[in-house]
């Protein structure tokens, strides 16, 4: 499900000039993520309306929100600021997909795409920084 539309994605976007945010392959997985977290956080607990649930959904729309704002900011080091604070984003939805498994609000499938899929945009938050620090 999740593997399928990334390598259809990442497909279309290597071939694809960078002129904007929604360009970036990382901003793309990024949305497809936040889809994917409040598809499966219908699902909690009522309760959780104000707490994990809350904020699950923030972090993941951090995540592609951060990417937009610094690629607009008119210094790279503000872009690369605010890739930090996506990454940091990405890295409070790994700890809050783990709870969520250990609560058992998500099956363990469900947790491993999710969890995969946050690791391979860390991985390419941290890339995209080092590039455009090496510029």
């Amino acid at each position: 499900m999740i593997v399928n539309l990334m390598s259809v994605l990442e497909e279309n976007k290597m071939k694809k000039k960078i002129n904007s945010h929604k360009d970036l392959l990382v901003w793309e997985k990024s949305m497809y993520l936040v889809e994917q977290i409040y598809t499966q956080t219908k699902n909690y607990p009522k309760e959780e309306i104000y707490g994990i649930t809350s904020q699950m959904r923030r972090s993941a729309t951090s995540i592609p929100a951060n990417i937009t704002e610094g690629f607009h900011r008119n210094h790279l080091k503000e872009y690369i600021q605010f890739l930090y604070i996506s990454k940091s984003s990405a890295a409070e939805l790994e700890t809050f997909l783990e709870i969520s498994k250990r609560l058992k609000f998500i099956n363990k499938d469900i947790f491993n795409q999710l969890n995969q899929l946050t690791s391979e945009i860390l991985r390419m938050l941290s890339g995209l920084i080092s590039r455009l620090k090496s510029e």
